[in-house]
Order: structure tokens, then C-alpha cells, then sequence
């Protein structure tokens, strides 16, 4: 006799606006111009959507001079810096942008106070493609730095402090955001920010879902990649306020033993997540466990983004 488990599925989860976007864009392309269709990086932080487009046609590709001239390249949803974009013109390619119009809204941000003389704070993690391309709208290195946590704040050096500003990654713990700006603004006490979060609504909405689930559930399955930013954050969340939490981006490699002597469990899955990926899940738990699905009442999402012309 299977045991019973209790699945509670958070709400909102899975994709969000820009991801389903970014995705439409690779897809339209590629009926538009046929294949090879180049994008210039994993469009979205999902391995099982990045198969499914190699299999529809597209070529993800890290450097721009490995694309043929005037071939089409299309920007990730994470977006792309002032170089990538001169490197397209001069290798004659033709870009598609599928930067996520919230990410765009901060490179706008960043132009904009670099042209007032400010220098601008990037609350982010070093390395992530977004991060690049943000800080990458600021050619002159002094006039932009990173900050990854409240010990950078510390060490961080600015040659001015009565023009400075800050802006986020967009994929950030809510949390964890604010208190790098609190810091920030004691060290800092003329430092602005954006006149409303960076952090976009889709993460902030799944990072909230969770903190609600929390104290019913005794472990928390984020479905989505390891390298999804969004998705981290959720498990991150779960583990800091002591709850079990893992990140699953392969179903097939999920262990279920995890489940032993739960009885009740939260599934939720970031905003580069497919909701097939949930499905599936649950279709594997089924095989072991009797499963009562209890389905979160949550924010329902309707945020569109127009598609741009491919």
C-alpha cells in the first residue's frame, strides 16, 4: 500500500512574461528565417527549453565572432552590453532582441544616470549574464561597480559620494536586496535608487508564493535549472528560514527517497521553468506515493510583453 503524500503546488510558478517572450522570439525566428538560428546565449536558464530549440534549430553560441556573417543572432532574455551589440554591427549580423523589457528598463536606468555624472551601484552576482550586460552599458569601469553582498559594501571604494545611485539584478532575493541597500545608504547617505524595486514582479510574486507555503510543508522542490537565478532564490528562501529545500532541474534524476517520512511537500518551479517539468514530476512521485494535490490560491499573472519585429 502506497503512503499518502500531501503536495501543495505554489502559485504563481513556472514561466513568466519575458521568459515566454524570449522563447516565442527564438520560435518565430526560426519559422520566419529557417535554421540555423543563432542566439547568443542560452535565451532563457532552462536546460529541457534549450534542448527542445537545438532540436527546433537554434545554435546557442558564447562568442559573437563564432557566427557567420550576416547571419541573424538573437539577445537573451538576460540581455546583452554595449560591446556584444557593436560586435553584431560589425560582423554585419542581424539582431533580435529578446532582452526581457525589465531588464532593459534598468540599462535604461544606468545610461541615463551615467550621463547625470552618477556612479552607479549593480546589486548582483558576478559572473550571471544579466549582470554583464548591465554594467556593460557603462564603458568606463570607475563609473560602475558590483556588489554581491554587505562585506563588498564595505571594501567598495567610489572616487565621489554625493553622486551615486543603485540599481539590481532583477532575479534577487527580495531580502537579500535590502539589506545590501540599507547598507548601502549608511555608508552612502546621499546614494538614490530606482523609484521602484528592480526586482521583477514575476520573482518577487514566486518568492513570495513560498514564504506562504512555508510553514505547512516540511520540504520545498524548486523545479528549474542550476544556473536560473530565480530558482536558487527560491531554495535559498526555503533554507534560510529552515525548511528543506532542493533544486531539481533533471526529473529523471530525482531521488525519491528524499520524501521518506514527509508528509506534506511544496512544489513550485522558477520563472525559466516549464510547467510540463511540474507535471512530470508529480508524475514520478505518483509512482511511489498516493498524492493528494492541494493547489495554492495565488496571484494570478497577466503580464504580457509585445514581441518585437523579427
Amino acid at each position: 500500500m502506497k503512503k499518502e503524500l500531501i503536495i501543495t503546488l505554489a502559485e504563481p510558478r513556472g514561466f513568466c512574461a519575458g521568459v515566454e517572450r524570449a522563447i516565442t522570439i527564438v520560435e518565430k525566428a526560426i519559422e520566419k528565417y529557417g535554421t540555423p538560428i543563432y542566439v547568443r546565449h542560452e535565451v532563457v536558464h532552462n536546460e529541457f527549453v534549450i534542448k527542445d530549440l537545438k532540436e527546433k534549430g537554434a545554435i546557442f553560441v558564447e562568442n559573437m565572432e563564432s557566427i557567420p556573417k550576416g547571419s541573424h543572432v538573437i539577445y537573451s532574455a538576460h540581455g546583452v552590453s554595449k560591446l556584444v551589440r557593436k560586435k553584431a554591427n560589425d560582423f554585419n549580423l542581424m539582431p533580435i532582441d529578446a532582452t526581457c523589457p525589465l531588464v532593459t528598463k534598468v540599462h535604461t536606468q544606468v545610461i541615463q544616470q551615467n550621463a547625470k555624472g552618477y556612479i552607479v551601484i549593480m546589486i548582483g552576482h558576478e559572473g550571471h549574464p544579466e549582470v554583464e550586460g548591465t554594467m556593460g552599458q557603462i564603458n568606463d569601469k570607475n563609473k560602475i561597480k558590483l556588489v554581491q553582498n554587505q562585506n563588498d559594501v564595505e571594501s567598495l571604494e567610489v572616487n565621489q559620494t554625493e553622486k551615486i545611485c543603485y540599481v539590481t539584478q532583477t532575479t534577487l532575493s527580495i531580502d537579500e536586496t535590502k539589506e545590501i541597500i540599507k547598507k548601502l545608504k549608511e555608508k552612502y547617505p546621499h546614494i538614490t535608487g530606482p523609484n521602484k524595486s528592480d526586482i521583477c514582479y514575476a520573482t518577487q510574486n514566486r518568492q513570495d508564493a513560498i514564504k506562504t507555503l512555508l510553514k505547512n510543508n516540511e520540504l520545498v522542490i524548486v523545479v528549474g535549472s542550476s544556473n536560473s537565478s530565480n530558482s536558487n532564490r527560491l531554495a535559498d528562501l526555503a533554507s534560510q528560514a529552515g525548511v528543506e529545500s532542493i533544486l531539481v532541474g533533471n526529473i529523471d534524476k530525482f531521488d525519491l527517497s528524499i520524501l521518506e517520512n514527509k508528509k506534506r511537500v511544496a512544489i513550485t518551479a522558477g520563472a525559466s521553468a516549464p510547467e510540463i517539468l511540474v507535471k512530470d514530476l508529480i508524475k514520478k512521485i505518483k509512482m511511489n506515493y498516493d498524492v493528494f494535490i492541494d493547489e495554492m490560491n495565488g496571484i494570478e499573472e497577466k503580464v504580457v510583453f509585445k514581441l518585437p519585429t523579427i
